[in-house]
């Protein structure tokens, strides 16, 4: 299809419906952040199960919202680089391009700087005085580029990275390592939700967009403009539904469409339980309980407008919403 505009467009529909390690050297360490520079409710692990470390050490500063200072058991002092994920700057200038959908301006700068302070408190409230645990990753290595660890934090057995990106503290930062898929889908998630730092995002991006909403149930949000050439990109095209009902969704048999008619059906079986996601990708992939793959060979929805109907089983129209 004709592709156009440069904004990511998310149009969010409600529709009532019943019932910021282990090895060495690897570059995967952000630039610096002033160390000597003075120095909020947990996540539970996503599969249910309480987080674990490597090793339990004596946080003795924070020093921003991803780098603390901590004692380690034999009573060395080590600065710790939070493993995949990047907060904003509180000391340095942030660089909006980096963050998607925030503007690349002096209010989108401005905002960042504030989301970073507000990191910096949450992370301070959560680890400041605290006896935390270490995790390392081999496949990340122990220390970044600058010398410093790099780790996963557990504190009160949840993995306090994953909170930064889940409450919007932090973008996942483009690295290896093992929770790289998880962290991407937490920081997609809070993006959609405009929560934390991506409410410095524009309006009508994959953090702002515009809902209609009816009362609860049903949500739907498209992203219809990939990072660069959609056609290339076809699985950063993508339709998020949630179920923000209290009744299980059966979406066996039920269909989405475009103004042009191209449609994807729902496969029997396929369900969205209470405060659950799933996202239909246009490209191909391997389905799975929050991810499903249209299979199509070039992008679905239009940049600039286009109309997002689905219908359940019997052909009944669930929603249909026209964005610009």
């Amino acid at each position: 299809m004709v592709r156009g505009a440069t904004a990511t467009l998310v149009i969010v529909l409600l529709v009532v419906f019943s019932g910021c390690l282990g090895g060495g050297g690897l570059a995967t360490d952000p630039a610096p952040t002033p160390t000597e520079s003075p120095s909020t409710t947990p996540t539970s692990s996503p599969t249910g199960e309480t987080a674990t470390g490597d090793v339990s050490v004596d946080v003795v500063e924070v020093v921003d919202g991803d780098t603390i200072k901590v004692v380690m058991p034999d009573g060395a002092r080590e600065t710790v680089r939070l493993l995949g994920v990047d907060t904003p700057e509180v000391y340095g200038e942030n660089t909006p391009d980096e963050f998607e959908g925030v503007p690349d301006t002096d209010e989108g700068a401005a905002c960042l700087r504030d989301a970073g302070h507000d990191a910096s408190d949450f992370a301070k409230d959560r680890l400041s005085g605290e006896t935390v645990e270490l995790r390392f990753d081999e496949k990340a290595g122990e220390r970044g580029y600058y010398g410093r660890l790099l780790a996963y934090v557990v504190v009160d057995g949840a993995e306090f990275n994953y909170e930064l990106l889940t409450n919007g503290h932090a973008r996942f930062y483009e690295s290896s390592f093992e929770e790289r898929e998880r962290y991407e889908r937490a920081e997609r998630d809070a993006r959609e939700r405009g929560v934390g730092l991506w409410a410095c995002a524009t309006e009508g991006s994959a953090a702002g967009g515009s809902d209609a909403s009816t009362d609860d149930g049903f949500a739907v949000t498209v992203v219809a403009d990939a990072p660069g050439n959609d056609n290339d990109n076809l699985n950063e095209e993508y339709v998020t539904f949630r179920n923000d009902g209290d009744e299980v969704l059966d979406l066996s048999g039920w269909t989405v469409s475009d103004a042009a008619g191209a449609t994807y059906t729902f496969a029997e079986g396929t369900e969205l339980s209470p405060g659950g996601v799933l996202r239909l990708h246009t490209g191909s992939g391997t389905d799975s309980a929050e991810d499903v793959y249209w299979g199509r060979s070039g992008a679905v929805w239009n940049n600039g407008g286009d109309t997002i109907t689905v219908r359940d089983a019997s052909g009944g129209t669930v929603l249909s919403y026209t964005y610009d």
